[in-house]
């Protein structure tokens, strides 16, 4: 019996995490298209075939939807290294967890990110309405991966200063690679923008 609860349960989590997923998703593409001011939570809400009862259980607006994508997969970074093996030096498992997490998305046979990814990033850096709540999610992204630095290195992470500039040297490199990414003419593939910063990172920042 105790199983089958933590069956229903574990599938209640799924569920709740593909609607929040379709809410942020619905969010994007619907911006995307009419522009920021001629969304409301109701369109959304239609879009994803819930409620806007569902989507205010879910957000705070429409900002917190736009940006939920980008947070979630941040927060799964630091998850995704305290997984990676003890054995593993601290910056390669950092860049085995980021290219594990910040990657997802990206099907297309030849490496590239579908379109919807891209409007999806383009969006989030770009409209200035978006950028306050972007700029919260990457703060809360960074206070999570700094705490599992912390938890790998055997650091402080209140009073030793080490994973937090590791955490933010490592969402600098991601803000980096993903302007370049953006700007690439022709266009480039995100991850190896991606390992070509965590890795000069990495190096120290030699002089080139």
């Amino acid at each position: 019996m105790n199983d089958d609860r933590g069956e229903r349960a574990g599938l209640r989590e799924r569920k709740k995490q593909e609607t929040r997923i379709a809410l942020s998703w619905a969010a994007i593409r619907l911006v995307v298209e009419r522009g920021l001011d001629n969304v409301r939570v109701e369109d959304i809400a239609a879009a994803a075939g819930v409620s806007p009862r569902t989507f205010n259980n879910y957000f705070s607006s429409k900002a917190e939807a736009i940006t939920a994508r980008h947070l979630d997969r941040s927060r799964l970074t630091a998850e995704e290294l305290r997984r990676r093996p003890a054995s593993e030096p601290l910056w390669e498992a950092i860049r085995n967890a980021v290219i594990a997490r910040l990657t997802l998305g990206q099907d297309a046979p030849t490496g590239m990110p579908d379109q919807q990814w891209i409007d999806g990033v383009r969006l989030m850096v770009r409209e200035p309405a978006l950028q306050a709540e972007f700029i919260r999610a990457e703060v809360e992204a960074e206070a999570a991966l700094a705490a599992a630095v912390a938890e790998r290195v055997g650091a402080d992470p209140v009073h030793d200063m080490y994973p937090r500039l590791v955490a933010g040297a490592v969402g600098a490199a991601v803000r980096i690679a993903t302007d370049h990414f953006l700007r690439a003419d022709p266009p480039a593939a995100f991850a190896p923008l991606l390992e070509d910063a965590l890795g000069q990172i990495a190096r120290g920042l030699p002089a080139p």
